[in-house]
């Protein structure tokens, strides 16, 4: 590694993790196809059980580049009309391996309103830790003529802190249309590696954040003998964490068994920072399995020098022989 790439590597981590604590949440183009970690109100929303797996590459041109996976597994108790579901998050990013860890459990009560419509409140409980390898990062004072020599930064006296945390969420949703919102981090638990006192105290804790969802789905009717399944779904989310927010807009259509799918991130004018991505999206979906690729085209100078993002979901579920009807389904994409 150059000196002026291991200067950019240094420069790059000193700004994230001091100022990283007012970032966001690591977030999947995919959400529809990471539900869980959308709102808990999806907890069990499925025709008995699922497993899903995400994976999610950002900006692979950078060293140290950030790069997320999500576990999930969620089950419908037909019984109780309620869901339940167990999701791991493993966010990284870096060569110092700055990392947050989640695993949580989460429950959905779906009731009807009326015989059109039906609610959905769920409940997140979950651990969450920060940590980093503080040895393997290198800083501009580290490099001479001479070879590598200790830093001056100082080093923080924690390379790792926990905490619980709490997040709810409820939706509404028929047969054509959904709309639903979350709140997630409001117990803010402390990701701070240092102790911070005086005005910079509320630095360390995680901010809330806020998001809105929802869309349409239409139903195009075929006019061969043997009809496929198709469909067009039209989906926005919005989210707002501390001083940043973002509204997404997006398209699908799907016909058995593919899916195509387009978002547009951070519409002008409605979004922090203004026009973020443009995403693409290539679906499959049959029986109980689907396996979805995305990626995410920086609309700025980004792509060059980042490479955009690549993300890969995979879903698989089953209907278990002891369930003896289907609990009412979401409209929403998969993907």
């Amino acid at each position: 590694m150059t000196r002026i790439r291991r200067f950019s590597v240094c420069l790059f981590f000193l700004v994230f993790f001091f100022f990283g604590l007012r970032g966001q949440d690591p977030q999947f183009s995919q959400f529809y196809a990471n539900p869980l970690y959308l709102a808990p109100s999806f907890a069990g929303l499925t025709e008995g059980s699922r497993i899903g797996a995400n994976y999610r590459n950002q900006w692979p041109q950078l060293p140290g580049k950030f790069v997320t996976y999500t576990f999930s597994y969620d089950h419908w108790f037909d019984n109780f009309n309620s869901g339940a579901g167990i999701l791991l998050l493993r966010d990284q990013a870096g060569s110092g391996n700055l990392r947050t860890t989640n695993i949580g459990v989460q429950y959905a009560y779906d009731f009807p309103i009326n015989q059109e419509w039906h609610m959905r409140p769920g409940a997140h409980f979950f651990y969450t830790e920060r940590a980093i390898d503080f040895d393997k990062l290198i800083f501009n004072d580290q490099l001479t003529p001479g070879g590598q020599r200790p830093t001056s930064i100082e080093v923080p006296p924690l390379s790792r802190r926990g905490g619980i945390d709490f997040s709810a969420s409820a939706m509404v949703y028929s047969a054509q249309y959904w709309l639903g919102f979350a709140v997630d981090h409001m117990l803010r638990p402390n990701h701070s590696l240092y102790e911070f006192e005086g005005e910079d105290f509320f630095n360390a804790f995680v901010p809330v954040k806020y998001s809105v969802f929802g869309g349409t789905k239409f139903t195009v009717t075929g006019r061969t003998i043997r009809r496929l399944e198709e469909s067009l779904q039209m989906a926005f989310l919005y989210k707002q964490q501390g001083p940043f927010n973002q509204l997404d807009l997006g398209l699908y259509w799907y016909k058995s068994p593919l899916v195509l799918g387009a978002w547009y991130r951070g519409l002008p004018g409605l979004s922090t920072g203004g026009q973020d991505a443009v995403i693409f999206l290539l679906g499959y979906k049959i029986d109980q399995f689907n396996i979805g690729y995305s990626f995410d085209f920086p609309i700025s100078h980004l792509l060059g020098s980042t490479r955009g993002a690549h993300e890969i979901s995979l879903t698989y579920s089953w209907t278990s022989i002891r369930i003896p009807k289907k609990p009412r389904m979401i409209p929403c994409p998969e993907f």
